[in-house]
């Protein structure tokens, strides 16, 4: 093996990796995320705040749409994170994987696995209320909580992960496929 190559190899690899984390990558422009139901940093709907813990909301998963995926992107995987719930890790509110990458949005009321308005493949994982399907806001009363809706583009088709997966696993195994990410943040208190 020669230097040459190596010294390629390890180019070809930072030009990869460079790529990935370029938002325009895909060549049509930036990867976003967008939502009728949810504006960037503003307060998040009554009717996507979950229903129990002392809230009473609709617990409808926002309608999502996103456009200029990465380049290579096999599938894709949603996570919903409140970073500022007072467990030491956040609170996992929603986790989706093995989204087709042909999907390019999701209609609101799509967390309810009894609808079953997922895509064919898509997996819901098991969240921090124990269930699957998306579960909404509802911190305890104090300051308001951020919560992330992350989208990721993946370089797989699908995550092999056991179907009863903590949420911890799911993002490991996300984070290790990722390509990039689109995110929308909204804010909720009491």
């Amino acid at each position: 093996m020669s230097t040459a190559w190596i010294a390629g190899g390890w180019l070809l690899a930072a030009l990869t990796m460079a790529a990935a984390d370029n938002p325009k990558a895909g060549g049509g422009g930036r990867f976003t995320l967008s939502s009728p139901d949810l504006a960037e940093g503003k307060t998040i709907a009554a009717a996507q705040v979950f229903n129990g813990f002392g809230c009473s909301g609709g617990n409808i998963s926002p309608a999502l749409s996103w456009s200029n995926p990465p380049a290579g992107t096999l599938s894709f995987a949603l996570l919903v994170h409140d970073p500022d719930a007072p467990t030491g890790s956040g609170w996992w509110h929603w986790v989706v994987y093995n989204i087709p990458a042909t999907t390019t949005s999701l209609p609101a009321g799509a967390g309810d696995p009894k609808k079953s308005l997922m895509p064919a493949g898509a997996i819901q994982g098991r969240t921090d209320f124990g269930t699957t399907g998306y579960g909404g806001p509802c911190p305890p009363p104090g300051k308001p909580h951020r919560y992330y809706f992350r989208l990721y583009a993946l370089k797989v088709e699908k995550l092999d992960i056991p179907a009863d997966a903590s949420p911890a696993l799911i993002g490991f195994n996300v984070n290790f496929a990722s390509l990039g990410k689109a995110e929308l943040m909204g804010l909720y208190g009491r």
